[in-house]
């Protein structure tokens, strides 16, 4: 098959699909593995598709492959955030077991909780400080801490996790695609997120539109696993979905 031959049947696989693995398209293009790397990377040279770990996706869904601090994070699209927090705050009763995710959207949500019985755990160690001198009733996941996003992960968290049954949880995530699903750069931060999302009777994804369309190394869950709260109607791929709540209130 001729070289350009190749890069069309790439690039209309690709459109339909917005994501493709190297095996996907060795098997859909009967050629060999180098080959297809060279091919993806020609095309991403020429700015035709963005050529990501094993694979590549659609000029308009970028690649985050790195973790930024939690200082990092702190002041990007604030007010966005801060709007999701507060709503999503608003849906915890008396009552409730809560897992609260480590991240900063979901750490918005501190201060606005309200003063109700409820009890939280967390695997995020600000969070737990800053919910315990609210007076709230917070239990740690033991672990080992992650110094960028000062989250606890590893076997240690997951059993923790394991063992218990929430009625809520709010979950951060670093990007969302319909294909990916949510996504973080980190492997074992993921597992703990996966964990915890198992353990939830109502699952809810604090997710502001800049993630929208953008997919990091290691997804946590499928596109519609739980209610995703944002502050725009998602647009592109992601247009239509059925479970993304977008917050109004100001």
């Amino acid at each position: 098959m001729l070289t350009e031959k190749r890069y069309d049947l790439i690039l209309k696989l690709l459109n339909e699909k917005r994501s493709v693995t190297v095996t996907e398209l060795t098997e859909h293009l009967k050629a060999s593995e180098s080959t297809i790397r060279r091919d993806l990377n020609a095309l991403d040279q020429a700015g035709r598709l963005v050529k990501v770990f094993g694979g590549a996706v659609a000029m308009e869904m970028s690649f985050v492959s790195e973790e930024p601090s939690v200082e990092q994070k702190l002041d990007v699209n604030m007010e966005e955030k801060q709007k999701i927090a507060r709503y999503a705050a608003t849906l915890i009763e008396a009552g409730d077991f809560i897992y609260l995710d480590a991240g900063t959207t979901t750490g918005l949500m501190i201060d606005y909780l309200p003063q109700k019985q409820i009890t939280i755990v967390t695997n995020a160690v600000d969070h737990a400080k800053r919910l315990a001198a609210r007076g709230i009733r917070v239990l740690l996941i033991g672990g080992e801490l992650k110094q960028t996003t000062e989250a606890i992960v590893g076997n240690q968290a997951i059993l923790n996790i394991q063992s218990y049954h929430f009625t809520k949880g709010f979950f951060g995530t670093n990007s969302v695609s319909k294909k990916e699903g949510f996504t973080t750069p980190d492997y074992n931060e993921a597992l703990v997120k996966k964990t915890a999302l198992a353990a939830c009777l109502k699952k809810y994804i604090l997710c502001d539109s800049a993630k929208f369309d953008k997919v990091s190394s290691v997804t946590f869950a499928p596109i519609d696993e739980g209610t995703v709260l944002t502050e725009k109607s998602p647009q592109g791929s992601l247009a239509g979905s059925k479970n993304f709540v977008v917050v109004t209130q100001e």
